[in-house]
């Protein structure tokens, strides 16, 4: 594209802005924190891609307009909250499940305490229930950042499913499910989660949070492998010695 664009009409120049306030503020912040990650590292992988990332982030928080998003459909420029849940064809969608030797009632108890959750799922700071519905969440996010969202449950079958979405005013739009599935042969449960989300720094985030050793796909593999070890043996293991025993 002809760099004469840069001086297009203002109308044009904010048709352009897709990206919101929240997530350019974050975009910046990371941005410039992974390209100096990038330039002080010793392996000469990192030091050329996490700068080019970094710089990615750092243009489309500047700029208020991600490509990824034009080729989406998407924006949350002015975004409002009014979205409780990830919008079809946008976000980041992760599938994971393993098998439990243990009944589904009780990994459906324990998973349904959600202020319990940060025992094995270490991605995850702190859960808060307000109610029988609703819950807050706080997360830890690539780079020392921490993001936070209310959810709700938004079907509950005792033993079987739990399923959630972010509500309204949420840092990051979220949706989720569990199942609860009987193993054949009666060799326990297996698990089944599914997560939708948009991170604040879009989907151009969550391939620098990989490049950083972040990967949301190994996160949670490693959460239901916690999760497998508390159930089967009462205890997390970790570098320190046991731990979480139940």
């Amino acid at each position: 594209m002809s760099t004469t664009t840069l001086a297009a009409s203002p109308r044009r120049k904010a048709s352009s802005v897709n990206v919101g306030d929240a997530e350019r503020l974050l975009s910046l912040l990371g941005g410039g924190a992974l390209a100096l990650t990038g330039l002080a590292g010793k392996d000469g992988l990192s030091r050329v891609l996490l700068p080019v990332l970094g710089g990615m982030l750092v243009y489309r928080g500047v700029s208020g307009h991600c490509s990824l998003y034009s080729s989406l459909g998407v924006n949350t420029a002015g975004h409002t909250g009014a979205r409780t849940s990830v919008a079809a064809g946008s976000g980041v969608k992760l599938q994971e499940a393993i098998t439990i030797r243990r009944p589904a009632h009780e990994l459906y108890a324990l998973w349904r305490k959600f202020d319990q959750l940060p025992r094995f799922m270490t991605h995850l700071r702190e859960v808060e229930v307000l109610d029988d519905r609703r819950s807050r969440w706080v997360a830890k996010a690539p780079l020392g950042m921490s993001v936070s969202w209310d959810a709700e449950v938004i079907n509950d079958r005792p033993n079987e499913l739990i399923a959630w979405r972010s509500l309204p005013g949420s840092t990051v739009d979220t949706a989720g499910s569990v199942h609860f599935v009987q193993a054949p042969g009666g060799r326990g449960t297996e698990v089944h989660v599914t997560l939708k989300y948009d991170p604040p720094g879009g989907k151009v985030g969550s391939w620098a949070a990989w490049l950083a050793g972040q990967s949301p796909e190994i996160q949670i593999r490693e959460d239901l492998r916690r999760l497998q070890r508390l159930m089967e043996a009462g205890e997390i293991p970790t570098i320190e010695g046991p731990s979480g025993r139940a």
